[in-house]
């Protein structure tokens, strides 16, 4: 009998803006957007000059946010008080931003393929460093003590942490691997190609135990779910992936089996799943009549009040 989870009595809600990322806080109490409109959106906070490419949470404190920008900044800011708390100029545009799991440190990756380590009390850099090959999307694993890079190159480079020294390249895919996502319970990772492949890897010993075909073109983004909306006989652990297909793909990691897919009408920029509740944000880019960037984010898995 093929597994299936109930979205059946789900809708979506939708926000037209343009946006590129989106992210719940620790507690899973609040939803931040940032959007090419130059804001984040949580509650009313101060622009950027330039569009909003990433933000991430805190992990460890529900009211603190940091956002990267193509205006070479990187913020952190008090959702509370929607005022930024502290600022660091750095030297490129940047695209990408990740909080290790203690939260003592953020890591910042730009356009030209430099990597920044700030050390959030001081929010002053600790750590630069420029490859020589496409950097895309970055994480550490959940004990903080490795960094992945995904490439260009299809490969994953695993740097020790916070040597930032090479201990391993795993080839992983045969086109640019383009994000990567780690597994809460610390088991696995999961990382996104140009393939059109998703690649499930087992962290303790470097090597691939499954992939998910269900795309048809690159998957751009990705995340891990504990669904709590499981049924008792099994562990209720799915993985959500999106790309410029025209829908999301919510797959069991251990059978790699589809179990739901939410229909969507333009490519997916951001997914994020609660960590709390049966809610998923989503981001992506929509045209308007006029064929116009419009931009959806919504919310999939609120009940329907009607």
């Amino acid at each position: 009998m093929e597994e299936t989870i109930p979205f059946k009595n789900l809708h979506s809600r939708e926000y037209k803006k343009k946006v590129h990322s989106v992210a719940w806080n620790c507690s899973g109490t609040k939803l931040a957007s940032g959007s090419v409109d130059q804001t984040v959106r949580v509650c009313q906070i101060e622009p950027h000059r330039h569009c909003v490419d990433q933000l991430c949470w805190d992990p460890k404190h529900a009211d603190l946010i940091a956002t990267a920008s193509g205006d070479k900044t990187v913020r952190l800011w008090d959702a509370r008080s929607g005022k930024c708390s502290q600022q660091a100029e750095l030297s490129g545009e940047n695209i990408n931003v990740t909080y290790k799991p203690d939260g003592t440190h953020i890591a910042v990756g730009n356009r030209d393929d430099e990597l920044t380590i700030l050390d959030v009390r001081k929010f002053k850099p600790i750590h630069k460093r420029k490859f020589k090959y496409e950097v895309n999307e970055i994480a550490w694993n959940m004990a903080g003590d490795m960094f992945f890079l995904t490439t260009g190159n299809g490969t994953v480079e695993v740097l020790a942490y916070p040597s930032i020294k090479p201990v391993d390249t795993l080839m992983a895919h045969t086109a640019g691997c383009y994000c990567i996502a780690i597994d809460p319970t610390k088991r696995y990772f999961a990382v996104g190609s140009a393939d059109s492949l998703v690649s499930l890897w087992d962290i303790s010993e470097m090597l691939c135990v499954r992939t998910f075909t269900k795309l048809e073109k690159g998957s751009t983004c990705f995340l891990f779910y504990l669904s709590q909306m499981a049924r008792p006989d099994h562990s209720g652990e799915y993985i959500s992936s999106a790309s410029e297909d025209l829908f999301i793909d919510i797959s069991n990691v251990q059978t790699g089996r589809t179990v739901h897919q939410i229909p969507c009408r333009a490519a997916m920029n951001s997914v994020e799943w609660n960590p709390k509740h049966n809610l998923l944000a989503y981001a992506g880019d929509h045209k308007d009549k006029y064929q116009a960037d419009e931009g959806v984010f919504r919310i999939f898995g609120i009940e329907n009040a009607a």
